[in-house]
C-alpha cells in the first residue's frame, strides 16, 4: 500500500474518487502515465501494488464514486501497460467483473466501459476469463437500466470479435454455460444467447453442430416467444443448423430426435411446424441411426396428422409415408412392441385421421412382422375390440381388417368371434348400431360360412337367453338380406339335395332355436317347407309376442325382395309346394289383420293359381295332390315326374323337439323375469305405503 502511495500523488487519489466525472477522468489519465513510466522501467512490483490499491481502496469501497474511480483507474492502468498488460490481468479483471453486479447502475455502466477498454488492449489474452465475462454479459443484457444495457451491447460486440479471431477459445468449456441458460424466459437474455450461437456457428474452426443437441431444445423454446424478433432470430438459427445437418456426413440424429418429438407436441403452432419439418428431414437423412427412435417419432407424427394447421398435416403425412416405406427389421433396432404401443395409444385419439393411421400401422406390422405382433396380442386386443365401437365407419372397417388379419390362425379366429359376441352382450348399442356392419365385413374378410358356424357354436351354449335371442335375430336378418352372404344363402337353398347345405343347416339350427321366427326364416331359405309349417303349427300363445310379430313383419317384407324371388316363383306350382303354401298361410294367420304385413302377404297369396302345371301336364287331379302330399319337404319334382331325394336324413322330429326344449327355457325365463318385476313393484308399493 505504502509503495503504491509513493508513486501516486494524493491529489490524483482524491480526484479519482471525486463526484465529478471530469476530475475522475483526468486522474485516470495521470494513472495511465504513471503506469507507462513504471512499465518502461520494468518495475512491475510497483504496478501490482498500484493495481492492488485501486482494487481494495476503490473498487471494493462502500462509496459509489470511489468504485467508479477504481474502475476507470484499472482501465487506465491496462492502457498504460499496453503489451505487458497480460501478466496483470489476474489482478485487473476480477474486480471489474465483480462490479457488474453492483447495486448502483452507474457503477455497472463504468464496469462495462472499463472492461471494454481492457479488452481492446489485451484482445485474445483475456479469453481465459471468457466464461465469467459471458456470465456477466448475460445478466447485463437484461439490466433494468437502458444505459447499462447499451454499454453491455458494445462490450458484447467487442468480445464476439475477439472470440472469433482467437485460437484459445474452448467451445467444450463454453457449452455447459450456454446450456444452463437456454431456457431463460427473459427476452433480452434470449436475444443475447441466440446472438452468441449464431456468431460461434459462423466460425469455421468451432464445431457448433456437434454440440447442437445441448442447446437445440432452448432454440425451439424461443420459437414461441412473444417477441417477433426473437422468434425470427431463433428460426433463422435453426434453419442454418438444418442446412448444415443436410451437408454434414456425421450427425447425432438420435439425441436431437428425442428433443424434436417433445417439441412436435408444443401448443405453439410455429414450434410444431418447425419440429415436424426437422423430423421429416431426419427421417430422410438419418437412416439406420433413427431406427431405434421410430416409435417415438411415430408418437409425434400421428397426432400431427390431425393438426388444425394444414401445413403441419401435410408434412406429418409425408413423414408417416417415409417411415412406412422403410422396411426395418427388429435385428436393426426396430422395436415392434414399442410401435404397437404407440399405435394402440393413438386409437383413443379424438381425431379420426390419427386413429385411421394408427390402424394402418398395426396392419402393416401384422403383414411384415406377424410373429412379433402376435407376441404382443394380449396388449392390443382389448383396445382393438373397443375400437369396434368407434363413431367412424371407416375406423370400424379398418379395425375389422386388422382383426381379420389376426384371425387367420384358427386359435385367434375363435378368440376374435368369442370376444366379439362378448362385446355385443355387454354393449347392446354396439350390436344395434354396428352389428350388421361388423358381421357383414367379417364375412367378406374371413369367409361367411366360417364366421356363421363359429357364431352359431358360441350361441348354442349362451347362458343369457335374452341376448341369445336378440343375437340370433340379428344374424338371421343379416343372412337373409345382405349381399355379402349371397353365397351362404345359395348353399342353404341346397340343404335337401347337397351335403354341404345340409351340414350348414344343421350347424345353424340349434342356435337359431333361440328365435322361432329365425327358425321359420331358416327353413324357408333352406326350402324345408314342411318343417317350417310344423314349426309354425307348434307355436304356443307365449311365443307370439310383440317381438315375434316385429320379426315376422321383417320376414314378410323380405319375402317381397329379389332374394326370395325363387320362393315366389314356386308359388306358381302349389301342387309341388304344398307345404310352402301351408307355411305361408300359417304365417298369415298369425298376423293381425290390420297390419301392413298381413295385407302384403295376403295380396301375394291371392296371386297363387288354383291349379299347378308342369310342362303341358296339369297337376290339379287327385293323383297330383297325392304326389304332393308324399314329396319330402322342400323336394321338387323333375319334368318327368320323378321325386328328387333328400341327401341323408334330417330327423326333423328331433329338430322340432330341440326347438321346443329351448323355447320352453325361454318361456320359463320370461315368467321368472315377470314374477321378479311384479315382486319388486309390490315391494316398492309396500315401502311407499309405510312411508
Amino acid at each position: 500500500m505504502a509503495e503504491a502511495l509513493s508513486v501516486i500523488p494524493a491529489s490524483v487519489l482524491r480526484n479519482l474518487s471525486d463526484k465529478l466525472y471530469e476530475k475522475r477522468k483526468n486522474a485516470a489519465l495521470e494513472v495511465e502515465g504513471i503506469v507507462k513510466q513504471l512499465a518502461a522501467a520494468g518495475d512491475h512490483d510497483k504496478i501490482s501494488a498500484l493495481i492492488n490499491l485501486l482494487t481494495t481502496e476503490f473498487t471494493y469501497s462502500p462509496q459509489a464514486n470511489h468504485r467508479k474511480g477504481g474502475l476507470i483507474g484499472l482501465a487506465a492502468a491496462t492502457v498504460g501497460l499496453t503489451t505487458e498488460a497480460a501478466q496483470h490481468l489476474e489482478q485487473i479483471v476480477p474486480p471489474v467483473l465483480n462490479s457488474f453486479s453492483d447495486q448502483d447502475s452507474r457503477v455497472r455502466y463504468y464496469a462495462c466501459e472499463a472492461l471494454y477498454n481492457i479488452a481492446k488492449v489485451v484482445r485474445g489474452d483475456f479469453i481465459v476469463f471468457f466464461n465469467q465475462i459471458f456470465d456477466a454479459l448475460c445478466k447485463l443484457s437484461a439490466d433494468s437500466d437502458a444505459n447499462v444495457q447499451s454499454a453491455a451491447h458494445l462490450l458484447d460486440r467487442l468480445v464476439k470479435d475477439i472470440v472469433t479471431e482467437s485460437d484459445q477459445f474452448s467451445i467444450e468449456e463454453f457449452i455447459p454455460l450456454l446450456r444452463e441458460r437456454m431456457n431463460v424466459l427473459n427476452p433480452y437474455v434470449r436475444q443475447f444467447l441466440v446472438g452468441w450461437i449464431t456468431v460461434l456457428d459462423s466460425v469455421p474452426d468451432i464445431d457448433m453442430l456437434g454440440f447442437l443437441p445441448d442447446f437445440l431444445d432452448g432454440l425451439f423454446n424461443m420459437l414461441s416467444d412473444s417477441s417477433h424478433e426473437i422468434r425470427q432470430q431463433a428460426d433463422s438459427a435453426l434453419s442454418e443448423f438444418l442446412q448444415e445437418i443436410k451437408n454434414s456426413p456425421s450427425v447425432d440424429y438420435g439425441r436431437m430426435a428425442e428433443i424434436l418429438v417433445q417439441r412436435a407436441a408444443s401448443p405453439d403452432e410455429f414450434t410444431r411446424l418447425t419440429a415436424i419439418t426437422w423430423i421429416n428431414e431426419f427421417v430422410k437423412l438419418g437412416g439406420d441411426q433413427l431406427v431405434p427412435y421410430y416409435a417415438d417419432i411415430l408418437g409425434a407424427i400421428l397426432p400431427c396428422i390431425s393438426d388444425k394447421e394444414e401445413k403441419i398435416r401435410v408434412v406429418a403425412r409425408e413423414t408417416n409415408e417415409e417411415i412406412r416405406a422403410i422396411n426395418a427389421e427388429p435385428a436393426e433396432g426396430f422395436d415392434v412392441g414399442a410401435i404397437l404401443s404407440i399405435a394402440r395409444s393413438q386409437l383413443s385419439s379424438e381425431w379420426e385421421a390419427t386413429r385411421i393411421e394408427a390402424l394402418h400401422w398395426i396392419s402393416i406390422l401384422l403383414n411384415r412382422h406377424r410373429a412379433e405382433v402376435l407376441c404382443f396380442l394380449n396388449d392390443i386386443f382389448d383396445t382393438l375390440l373397443k375400437a369396434l365401437s368407434d363413431p367412424s365407419d371407416e375406423v370400424v372397417l379398418l379395425v375389422l381388417e386388422v382383426h381379420a388379419c389376426i384371425a387367420k390362425d384358427t386359435q385367434h379366429f375363435r378368440q376374435l368371434v368369442f370376444f366379439l359376441v362378448h362385446n355385443f352382450r355387454i354393449d347392446n348399442s354396439l350390436l344395434e348400431k354396428r352389428g350388421a356392419l361388423i358381421i357383414r365385413r367379417l364375412c367378406v374378410l374371413l369367409d361367411a360360412e366360417r364366421v356363421y358356424r363359429e357364431l352359431s357354436t358360441i350361441l348354442e351354449g349362451e347362458a343369457d337367453l335374452d341376448f341369445a335371442s336378440i343375437m340370433v335375430q340379428a344374424l338371421n336378418l343379416i343372412l337373409l338380406a345382405s349381399s355379402e352372404l349371397a353365397e351362404l344363402r345359395e348353399i342353404l337353398k341346397q340343404s335337401l339335395v347337397n351335403p354341404a347345405g345340409k351340414d350348414l343347416f344343421v350347424s345353424l339350427y340349434t342356435s337359431w332355436c333361440h328365435s322361432p321366427m329365425a327358425i321359420v326364416s331358416l327353413c324357408l331359405l333352406a326350402q324345408t317347407y314342411q318343417h317350417a309349417s310344423v314349426v309354425i303349427q307348434s307355436l304356443v300363445e307365449e311365443d307370439i309376442n310383440v317381438k315375434f310379430l316385429v320379426q315376422l313383419d321383417k320376414l314378410i317384407r323380405l319375402l317381397e325382395t329379389p332374394i326370395f324371388a325363387y320362393l315366389r316363383l314356386q308359388l306358381l306350382e302349389p301342387g309341388r309346394y304344398t307345404w310352402l303354401l301351408k307355411a305361408l298361410n300359417g304365417l298369415l294367420m298369425l298376423l293381425p289383420q290390420q297390419s301392413a304385413a298381413f295385407k302384403i302377404l295376403r295380396t301375394r297369396l291371392k296371386t297363387v293359381p288354383s291349379y299347378s302345371f308342369n310342362g303341358d301336364q296339369i297337376m290339379g287331379t287327385s293323383s297330383g295332390s297325392e304326389i304332393g302330399r308324399h314329396i319330402p319337404s322342400g323336394s321338387q319334382i323333375s319334368e318327368d315326374g320323378d321325386v328328387k331325394q333328400e341327401v341323408g336324413k334330417f330327423n326333423f322330429g328331433s329338430r322340432l323337439q330341440q326347438l321346443e326344449q329351448i323355447q320352453s327355457q325361454h318361456r320359463m325365463h320370461a315368467k321368472s323375469r315377470n314374477n321378479s318385476t311384479t315382486l319388486n313393484s309390490g315391494n316398492t308399493k309396500t315401502r311407499r305405503s309405510h312411508e
